[in-house]
């Protein structure tokens, strides 16, 4: 019988859409058989949002200290002691999912399989290759539990309106005292959308020139209420931090709206982008990349046209 155990991620106090995405993902081949695990000192919030989305059956809510700071070290046996019950784990392919859900085929003695982005049946398969210029096909063993990471981008948000479960889970288990939580450091602007889950995204390339011209990008963003982005171009000269990158090897990310500012396209970034609504692109090169992409292309110097949008939307 097919099962799905989702792990949630949340901040603590929300439940971050990537976990909506792949109830969507789940429900498409389990059915409603599927239930989501909250790991939490005081999930109750989290699981009461989590229990608010359509297609899940219950909600399994671990509170314990040990999980305030989400690590991935602590929190992997404490899955893999849940994934007994369930035929299929799944995490979101963020980097949360990415640091747990290895660790967890691992405890588990099975393969990960990476970036579902379609379901055929429940243990066939689709996931992009070659930076998402070919898709293939993966048949997992029926035999083997399946611990896989969904590519959020593909899949829509699952509505709310559900009444599932709570249900709060012990694990007697011992868990690893090698990994401790320090502090959290980010140079990110918290009061913006998060990257990876906002409906409108900004973001700048290489041909934002520096670090101090980022504040253009900066601007846009906020009268756009958008999340900010930036090319691999960008972070490698030092505009911004790399927990901005977006692209094959940064964020893979698919809002309603994207804005490309100073970005040739290289197909690294454009794998990032390619589920995207409505993608607009400024730059000055009327021969690069984005324009073969973009829905809305503009020729222009990006610090006149960047600095005139920005004044035009504020009004």
């Amino acid at each position: 019988m097919v099962s799905v155990l989702l792990i949630a991620e949340h901040d603590g106090r929300d439940l971050n859409p990537s976990t909506a995405r792949c109830v969507s993902c789940a429900a498409s081949f389990a059915g409603n058989a599927v239930d989501i695990a909250v790991f939490a000192e005081h999930g109750q919030d989290v699981a009461e949002q989590a229990a608010a989305l359509e297609g899940v059956r219950r909600i399994l809510l671990i509170d314990r200290p040990e999980n305030a700071p989400p690590l991935a070290a602590v929190l992997a046996p404490q899955v893999a002691a849940l994934a007994a019950d369930y035929s299929h784990v799944l995490g979101p392919s963020t980097t949360f999912g990415k640091d747990l859900m290895p660790r967890v085929a691992a405890l588990l003695g099975v393969g990960q399989l990476s970036d579902i982005m379609a379901a055929e049946t429940p243990y066939r398969f689709e996931r992009p290759i070659y930076a998402g210029n070919a898709i293939v096909d993966v048949e997992a063993d029926p035999q083997t539990k399946l611990v896989a990471t969904v590519r959020t981008a593909s899949y829509p948000q699952a509505v709310t309106g559900g009444s599932a479960q709570i249900e709060a889970r012990s694990l007697n288990i011992d868990l690893p005292q090698h990994t401790r939580f320090v502090e959290l450091r980010t140079d990110a602007d918290t009061s913006r959308p998060d990257l990876q889950a906002a409906a409108r995204v900004v973001s700048g390339g290489r041909g934002v020139g520096s670090a101090d011209n980022f504040a253009l990008i900066y601007a846009l963003a906020d009268a756009l209420g958008a999340a900010v982005g930036a090319s691999r171009a960008a972070v490698d000269a030092g505009y911004v931090a790399n927990d901005l990158q977006v692209g094959q090897t940064g964020k893979i990310i698919a809002p309603e709206l994207y804005v490309a500012v100073g970005i040739s396209g290289a197909i690294q970034h454009l794998t990032g982008i390619k589920d995207a609504g409505t993608i607009v692109a400024i730059n000055k090169d009327e021969e690069a990349p984005i324009f073969e992409v973009a829905d809305i292309g503009l020729v222009a110097d990006l610090f006149t046209a960047v600095a005139e949008l920005t004044d035009a939307l504020k009004r």
